[in-house]
């Protein structure tokens, strides 16, 4: 494992091609710039409620009205935010290298910045789905969704998101992405959320690794790592722009 600034040379980045696989994985720590909250570091807690609280199963079984308006508030928040330079020069290496974003946020600022191929893997705050059939997804008009609002078949809409205690179906999809990559961006993850973190011990050998996290991370576990420690916004913009000179 390497750390190293702006002003030292890449140099795997040389071996890039058009054609080359980038693999994106996003985290917290990029829409946080952009302004949306990041509850693990506001103490896990909304209005006095522990988040874990009102994003479970049980919580939109025993106090769904609750549950309903945490997600509201969450869309409400949406909509006054904008796209950050991370986002947006994460996109424009989309339109460079054949780029796949694998994102644990449930926002849409990488679409609205123009990325393409976005994989979420905890779900789409702006979509509802059936509770009686998952395969019924909607996208939602406005902020808010209501008790009573009911699909096709007559079942309450619930958030298309992934609650705590329930799978990811996404994660097989985002792991064959990333066994194909030919080199992997981390940026805005603390990657001490499973199975996201887990993703990176499906990075075929001698693949490069970068990670983009301001704070110390203990990166020993992964091999061929190059770690940048700023913020999002700043070193995707750089890195970004020295893959493109270099392309």
């Amino acid at each position: 494992m390497g750390e190293i600034g702006y002003n030292r040379d890449f140099p795997e980045i040389g071996n890039l091609t058009a054609d080359s696989n980038i693999v994106v994985l996003s985290g917290a720590g990029v829409s946080q710039e952009s302004g949306i909250n990041t509850f693990r570091d506001h103490g896990g807690l909304w209005e006095e409620h522990d988040v874990n609280e009102v994003a479970t199963p049980q919580a939109w079984n025993n106090v769904r009205e609750l549950v309903l308006r945490f997600y509201n508030e969450r869309r409400k928040q949406l909509l006054r935010v904008e796209p950050n330079e991370a986002h947006r020069y994460l996109a424009e290496l989309g339109k460079h290298f054949n780029t796949h974003i694998i994102t644990q946020n449930i926002d849409d600022l990488h679409e609205r910045a123009g990325s393409l191929n976005v994989l979420h893997l905890h779900g789409e705050l702006k979509k509802v789905r059936s509770t009686v059939d998952e395969n019924l997804l909607y996208e939602l008009p406005g902020w808010e969704l209501k008790s009573g609002d009911r699909c096709e078949k007559g079942s309450q809409l619930r958030p298309h998101v992934v609650w705590f205690g329930e799978m990811v179906p996404m994660i097989a999809p985002a792991s064959e992405l990333v066994k194909s990559a030919d080199f992997i961006i981390v940026v805005g993850t603390s990657l001490n959320v499973y199975p996201a973190a887990g993703l990176l011990y499906d990075v075929a050998r001698g693949v490069p690794i970068v990670v983009i996290d301001p704070s110390e991370m203990n990166l020993s576990s992964y091999s061929n790592v190059l770690h940048i420690r700023e913020k999002a916004s700043v070193a995707v913009k750089n890195l970004v722009l020295k893959m493109l000179a270099n392309l």
